[in-house]
């Protein structure tokens, strides 16, 4: 089954141009907020323009060219974006790094797209290009945001603003004349993938591709000018890119802070319309209200547990085309004020809904935001596809879909389950490799995601990862990542959850724990002189944690149970390699690392 749409005829030729028509639209109007000194500073689209400007100009001094790759290794900040607008109106190419990469990726990644500058957010990152300096020969400057400089090799922001304002001079027009070269089939972006089964690929993503993610979203009608979005997704992603290109389309304003442990604060201080997040952030919110909840006195637990259950009662009736009694409507409106008002000031009080990507969002979680008066609207794409395909929409949200397609975008399941892509936002192919790109499309030009799913009635639902799916002994199908992810949103005290059972006779399990969380249970207590790895060995916390998964079996099929499990002695990380620097588990490396533990647990069963 196939759906799909019309691409649109009369788009921005390119990102750079996409900019400029909102400067020319809404030049007064707010476009960013960020934080100085602790303060939110308001910077207008005009004088937005004003500074990418002159940085752009400067990229032009330093000799880029059309195409050519201008890296960014930053988190989430105002800089980043003014960078990156600075490299398209420059005419040249985007590519992202992590700001938690490693040493030896970071090299990789700069020197395997060629980068000729590279903007660098502190002393951290540029020393992670000055130690392998020798390995990139290609890298003639890096542009340091917070670092030291030696006005040489290593120079700052301003000092590249400052080559622009003197280039800008000699020639006024230099980058209205690269900005009105480049085409819609140029390359944009150079985003490399997170590597979860060897070394990343370059996904190559023209202008097209984006300036086609942003008049998809922008035709939703979802966003305007009138609204606020605080911005901490990685800039790095591709999901993060797509947000700023809706930006520039729909011409609303984003307050940008990166920093992960800020949300909460950013939220009640800025207080967004709208959001977009991964699901780790709401199981995380939903664990920190819920264990609140727990926390108070009995009054407040009652009045907790029930506001929950009369909303779901709600929730039913509605589904099965049932109006609600009239004390059903009294009792939700007095919980209404008493509990759910509260959740939603978590975030603001202005939240319009969520926007969830990058992995499948628990289906318990996303009902209960929504009855909280919360709704997340889950969407999926990947890097290959510029970030976005498919998005439910605020009118017609279906929990436990990602929603139809977006304009343009088409969707196909194929024979072996596959879902299947195509589009102006589909990439042009893998950095340098011929024989990746070719085993990515079908033969008659589809993309092949490696997910597996299913369409109802135009909303896709999303299976599974092909690759990720095993076969017990038994010949029954099991998908990890449901059950990992109904275990993390079942239990607070849990980071990581991750099955094991291909070819096995039953499913055995691995958990981390979630620091802060069981740093607090500790305390509870009176156990918070324990280390993280003495919590781990203790017998109360695998008492903890076997109750959630006896909970966990008895919502599984019998084949998915687990039936053993063992507590790790750390959280995973990038910094153990365990995990990607999008946060992805690096399955075969864990797998490995762990062969003998996992071993063991079919041993003792």
């Amino acid at each position: 089954m196939t759906t799909n749409s019309e691409p649109f005829i009369d788009m921005a030729p390119s990102l750079g141009a996409l900019f400029r028509d909102r400067v020319e639209a809404s030049g007064d109007q707010e476009a960013f907020r960020y934080l100085d000194h602790g303060r939110w500073v308001s910077v207008s689209w005009a004088e937005t323009a004003s500074r990418v400007e002159a940085l752009a100009a400067g990229l032009l001094a330093l000799g880029i060219e059309a195409e050519e790759r201008v890296g960014i290794a930053s988190s989430t900040r105002f800089e980043w974006i003014l960078s990156d607008l600075a490299i398209v109106c420059a005419g040249a190419a985007t590519t992202t790094v992590y700001p938690n990469t490693n040493v030896e990726d970071t090299t990789f990644i700069v020197g395997d797209s060629g980068c000729r500058v590279v903007f660098a957010e502190n002393d951290e990152q540029v020393d992670k290009l000055a130690g392998r300096r020798h390995d990139l020969p290609g890298l003639k400057t890096v542009v340091s945001f917070d670092g030291s400089a030696d006005g040489e090799w290593v120079i700052t922001l301003d000092d590249l603003a400052e080559l622009g304002a003197k280039l800008l001079l000699d020639h006024p027009h230099c980058v209205r004349d690269a900005l009105g070269a480049t085409t819609p089939d140029r390359l944009a972006s150079l985003i490399y993938t997170s590597g979860t089964t060897g070394r990343p690929k370059g996904v190559r993503l023209s202008h097209r591709a984006w300036v086609h993610e942003g008049a998809a979203i922008a035709t939703l009608g979802v966003v305007g000018p009138d609204d606020l979005q605080l911005l901490w997704l990685p800039l790095a992603h591709a999901f993060g890119k797509a947000l700023l290109a809706a930006q520039l389309a729909c011409g609303f304003a984003s307050a940008v802070d990166g920093r992960l442990e800020s949300i909460v604060d950013n939220c009640q201080t800025v207080r967004p319309t709208f959001m977009a997040g991964v699901p780790r952030l709401f199981e995380k919110a939903h664990h920190r209200v819920v264990m609140a909840a727990r926390a108070g006195g009995w009054v407040s637990r009652t009045a907790f547990t029930r506001a929950f259950a009369v909303a779901a009662e709600l929730r039913r009736r509605g589904d099965a085309g049932l109006a609600p009694s009239g004390l059903l409507r009294l009792q939700a409106r007095v919980f209404d004020r008493l509990v759910f008002a509260k959740v939603r000031n978590l975030f603001g009080g202005r939240i319009r809904f969520f926007v969830c990507g990058s992995a499948p969002l628990n289906h318990d979680i996303g009902e209960w935001f929504h009855d909280a008066g919360l709704v997340i609207l889950e969407g999926y794409g990947l890097t290959e596809t510029a970030g976005g395909a498919c998005l439910n929409r605020p009118e017609d949200n279906r929990l436990g879909t990602v929603g139809p397609a977006l304009a343009g975008v088409g969707v196909r399941i194929g024979d072996d389950g596959e879902v299947q892509l195509r589009g102006p936002n589909v990439m042009d192919g893998y950095h340098g490799s011929a024989v990746a790109t070719d085993r990515a499309f079908t033969e008659d030009g589809w993309f092949r995601t490696g997910d597996r799913g299913a369409l109802d009635d135009g909303f896709l639902v999303i299976t599974g990862r092909i690759k990720e799916m095993f076969k017990t002994s038994g010949g029954k199908y099991v998908v990890p990542t449901a059950i990992e992810s109904a275990f993390v949103a079942l239990c607070p005290y849990a980071s990581q959850f991750l099955v094991f059972g291909e070819h096995r006779k039953h499913c055995v399990a691995l958990v981390s724990l979630d620091p802060d969380a069981i740093d607090n249970w500790a305390a509870a207590q009176g156990m918070a002189e324990f280390s993280y790895s003495e919590l781990a060995a203790s017998e109360a916390v695998r008492e903890l944690i076997a109750d959630y998964v006896r909970q966990l079996n008895d919502g599984l099929n019998r084949w998915e149970t687990i039936k053993k499990w063992a507590l790790l002695d750390h959280d995973l990380s990038v910094a153990s390699g365990e995990l990607t620097p999008s946060l992805k588990i690096k399955r075969g490396l864990v797998t490995q690392r762990y062969h003998e533990l996992i071993e063991s647990l079919y041993q003792t069963a």
